[in-house]
């Protein structure tokens, strides 16, 4: 993952949050480690943002499980935000937010009501958006602004370190 990236002045990349095997999207990679830190530990409360193709038909109650929480195995989750999508053939689009990210949080939670993602991708980390144009597998250098802005989005005071967008799978 690292290897196609630019080489770096002092330190080494760190991954912002990760994206399991079976899951597309956004990844932050960064020097530096403090907003890293930050960024993915949940007192931080960045919002993690996911495309979801759902298999079947989910009901009102299950969407509303959902959003007012429900037990796993590793403590209460929800979603913070749910909207509904483009429905195909045996399949709904939905986006969600989560403010954790937890290991296969947005699968446990969707498996928690009964229901099976078929396809998932991180849209959103924070104030940072996939671009389209992205293509996976490629990245993309941010400026010193939008670090700047990813700073003082989780509380630290600006710095000039390198930040990329990547586009897994």
């Amino acid at each position: 993952m690292f290897a196609a990236l630019p080489g770096v002045r002092d330190g080494r990349w760190i991954a912002i949050g990760r994206l399991d095997f079976n899951t597309a999207g956004l990844l932050l990679l960064t020097t530096d480690g403090e907003l890293a830190n930050r960024m993915m530990h949940p007192s931080g409360k960045v919002d993690r943002e996911y495309l979801c193709r759902v298999r079947g038909q989910v009901s009102d109650q299950q969407l509303e499980q959902l959003m007012n929480g429900v037990v796993l195995e590793d403590g209460p989750a929800r979603f913070s935000d749910l909207v509904i999508g483009e429905h195909t053939a045996g399949h709904t689009w939905y986006t969600v937010t989560i403010m954790e990210g937890r290991n296969r949080e947005v699968r446990r939670l969707w498996e928690s009501v009964g229901a099976q993602v078929a396809r998932l991708k991180r849209v959103r980390f924070g104030p940072v958006f996939l671009p389209a144009r992205l293509r996976p597998g490629h990245f993309e250098r941010l400026t010193l602004r939008d670090h700047k802005i990813l700073r003082e989005d989780v509380g630290l005071r600006g710095g000039a370190v390198d930040l990329v967008l990547k586009r897994c799978n």
